[in-house]
């Protein structure tokens, strides 16, 4: 580590599963230092006094609360998505870096305003796609870009998992109105965004969603087929019922890959991984676990200080909102939809 390194101050907007779970990796990390935590339910509130993460940290019951600390860099929004647009807007405007959960923002129009709100103020803006930050994700990359693969011609991928079924019938992780097509917003969208990463935007959408194993109001079944200019597609399942499957493969005219997860990238336990060149013996191989969120936030804690850029640019940020709004868009009229272009 730079010894120069300042810790930058930064604040986390939302402290429930997530929250928590941001904080925690915060306190192990010499590139941050968490300053404040802005909870509005007082019984939450309550219970973070006990949180020894928290101790001398500023407990703040609204925006403008964490907003008046004066030396608060940067935040991280841990909040329901449909308020991202109007949080990032309004903290950009106080000069204050940010980053936020996945997914960025609800339609293709607010992620625009909430980019140009941080790019006209010199910020640095971050996004919670950690599955980026997994090393054979980054090494399955670097055998994309060097040509190992040959043409790209189709990606599939499942995440998958059952965390919600234990959840109260009013978190707002199950609401139609906060989280629309449960199970894009909550881990079908890294898919969709690794699939970015790897084909650039998407052209076209065709989604369906259905509830099957549960009562979710936002349902429990989804699949996505993204097609893309080139003639790839990406097939993705993602589905909030079943136990825990993480899968993500890309065939290529010269051969593929697969990763899966051993367990949610919550608490990660490592991946399996299949790479077939052909002309060549089957390798499989195990990669060891690695703090990927604590990577990302430590990734943006570098741009912010200018050591080096954020690897996710802004144009895949809208790729990916594009992408999710024509999936929900897809699902509500039951048709293949047009991405909408930037």
């Amino acid at each position: 580590m730079n010894q120069v390194f300042k810790p930058i101050r930064i604040g986390i907007i939302g402290y429930g599963w997530w929250g928590k779970i941001m904080a925690n990796y915060i306190s192990t990390s010499p590139y941050l230092k968490l300053i404040a935590v802005c909870e509005t339910q007082s019984e939450l509130r309550e219970e973070m006094k006990k949180d020894a993460v928290l101790q001398g940290v500023y407990i703040d019951e609204n925006l403008d609360q964490t907003l008046a600390h004066s030396e608060l860099e940067a935040v991280i929004l841990a909040t329901p998505h449909q308020e991202h647009a109007h949080q990032m807007q309004k903290f950009a405007n106080k000069k204050i870096h940010i980053f936020c959960e996945k997914p960025l923002c609800l339609t293709l129009e607010d992620a625009k305003k909430s980019i140009a709100a941080c790019t006209s103020n010199g910020l640095v803006l971050g996004i919670g796609h950690e599955r980026r930050f997994e090393p054979q994700v980054i090494k399955l990359r670097k055998m994309i870009a060097q040509g190992d693969l040959g043409e790209i011609l189709q990606i599939e991928g499942n995440f998958s998992q059952d965390k919600f079924l234990s959840l109260a019938k009013d978190n707002w992780r199950l609401s139609n109105e906060k989280a629309p097509v449960g199970p894009l917003t909550a881990t079908g969208i890294h898919l969709v965004d690794l699939s970015v990463a790897v084909l650039g935007p998407c052209e076209s959408i065709w989604a369906r969603l259905s509830t099957k194993g549960s009562d979710f109001a936002n349902g429990d079944t989804l699949a996505i087929m993204m097609g893309f200019p080139n003639g790839s597609n990406a097939l993705i399942s993602a589905i909030l019922a079943t136990p825990f499957e993480g899968r993500f493969a890309v065939y290529g005219s010269k051969g593929w890959v697969e990763i899966r997860d051993r367990t949610h990238p919550e608490n990660p336990t490592g991946w399996d991984i299949t790479t077939v060149i052909r002309g060549k013996e089957i390798e499989r191989s195990f990669s060891p676990p690695a703090p990927t969120v604590l990577n990302n936030l430590e990734a943006f804690a570098k741009a912010v200080r200018g050591v080096a850029p954020y690897p996710v640019r802004h144009e895949e940020m809208l790729a990916n909102v594009a992408a999710l709004e024509a999936i929900m868009t897809s699902v509500k009229q039951q048709k293949l939809i047009q991405v909408q272009q930037f």
